[in-house]
């Protein structure tokens, strides 16, 4: 894939750098570049926020360097005033600094596109004359396993400043730093387009399993049979052998849509395990990974404990996930992001799972969406969703459909996903090969081609 340098090499002392060819260096980052952090200005003094003109780095930019395919940023989501610049610890940065985030999401990197300020998140590097800002760059993103090695905190991780100061980096001649850049920006930029191209198959491959469940769900299969006009907003004609019926009608008698525990307490080893937010997919549904309450905090919340069969819908955070209580789940519990819902004895299991994932259903819940910080549905509102319901035997039939059409989609986007990650490997695996001198890159050849097995 890309040609070995025949290059002498010397140990660097570096753990995570390795070997480096014998006429390079080993430097401390601060030693070729200065450090700068940044700062926010009161939120308290409204004047500060007067005439924002000022680029302001934050941690919503960094979402545009996650996938590591973006070099610089032009363009910030916020901007600061001159007076609160002035009044804060924030410093005008020049263009090409070099920034590094290092809480929250840590170790995302670019290049400044223009003279820009940012908030403490940042570590900013202002390169000297023996350092070249993209190759900097790329040396930052070769060093994924240093970042996890440093990183600390138990809610938010971060790297502290006296470590920022301590990292070290291969330092190359100046020439060759310009040569690894640019070779790593094409090198690069081919295969971004490549992951592109897969992520845009996965993406179209979800919507055709979104089409086909909303399709089956308010159609039915066998597209032949006649439909009647209804008079909901939601659907505006369905087989005239279903029933338009509030999701409360569907559930077991005396079993209520509810959600669960408030306050469920402290990781207790071996306590009673429960479904909270985010975990509406059957891969986290481990009872080895699922978080615990102790048995007390669970016994005042039995109107929530969960059957085998049961459904739980996440009513906040991710809302509209849902999915099926898998038999090694009975007698867990929910947090009040979640609902459990206990189909009654006529209504298929699978064929509800699926319904709730229709695009109709979800658009119902969409517009009662509540909340300032996070968003969710209450219980009153998901109760008296309306889906179409097929007679018993035909929900049997459609749930067999939409598990086979899932199961082969899965499987697509199972593939797809291994290569993306393989790809996402091998341009990892070629930044730290380039930055340190283990390939000749006046001699590597094209790489933007899927790799093989």
């Amino acid at each position: 894939m890309f040609t070995t340098s025949n290059r002498d090499t010397v140990d660097s002392g570096v753990d995570w750098i390795g070997e480096i060819p014998t006429e390079w260096d080993a430097v401390k980052i601060r030693f070729v570049a200065r450090l700068e952090s940044g700062h926010t200005p009161s939120k308290s003094v409204d004047e500060y926020w007067e005439n924002c003109d000022i680029p302001w780095v934050t941690t919503s930019d960094i979402k545009k360097f996650r996938e590591k395919e973006k070099v610089y940023l032009n363009e910030t989501e916020e901007e600061i005033s001159q007076l609160g610049l002035e009044n804060s610890g924030a410093r005008l940065l020049p263009e090409g600094t070099v920034f590094l985030s290092r809480t929250a999401s840590v170790g995302f990197a670019g290049i400044m596109g223009d003279d820009m300020a940012t908030s403490q998140d940042f570590a900013n590097w202002v390169c000297g004359d023996d350092v070249v800002p993209e190759y900097l760059l790329y040396v930052f993103r070769a060093m994924d396993q240093e970042f996890s090695r440093l990183m600390q905190g138990s809610t938010h991780m971060t790297i502290y400043m006296p470590d920022i100061r301590s990292l070290e980096m291969p330092l190359p001649p100046v020439d060759e730093q310009k040569q690894i850049a640019d070779f790593l920006i094409d090198k690069c930029s081919g295969i971004d387009d490549l992951l592109q191209k897969k992520q845009s198959q996965v993406k179209r491959l979800e919507e055709r399993r979104q089409s086909e469940i909303t399709s089956a769900i308010t159609k039915g299969i066998d597209k032949s049979k006649k439909q009647v006009s209804t008079d909901s907003d939601w659907y505006d004609k369905v087989p005239e052998t279903w029933e338009l019926t509030r999701l409360k009608r569907l559930r077991k008698r005396n079993v209520p849509i509810v959600y669960g525990i408030v306050q469920p307490g402290p990781d207790q080893e071996d306590g009673v395990p429960y479904i909270k937010g985010g975990q509406c997919e059957p891969e986290k549904l481990n009872p080895e990974i699922l978080s615990k309450t102790t048995e007390e905090i669970a016994s005042k919340y039995e109107r929530s404990c969960l059957d085998v069969g049961d459904l739980v819908y996440e009513i906040r955070g991710s809302m509209g996930r849902v999915v099926k209580v898998p038999p090694e789940l009975e007698g867990a519990n929910l947090t009040q992001d979640t609902a459990r819902i206990s189909p009654q004895e006529d209504v298929n299991a699978d064929w509800l799972l699926y319904a709730l994932q229709s695009e109709p259903f979800f658009q119902q819940m969409e517009v009662n969406q509540r909340g300032a910080t996070v968003e969710g549905i209450n219980l009153f509102d998901l109760r008296r969703g309306v889906l179409p319901v097929p007679p018993a035997s035909e929900q049997v039939e459609i749930a067999e459909y939409l598990s086979r059409i899932d199961q082969t989609i899965e499987e697509t986007i199972d593939r797809v996903s291994t290569s993306i990650e393989r790809v996402k490997e091998l341009r990892q695996s070629l930044i730290k090969a380039a930055i340190t001198g283990q390939i000749d890159v006046t001699e590597a050849q094209d790489i933007s081609q899927e790799p093989t097995p």
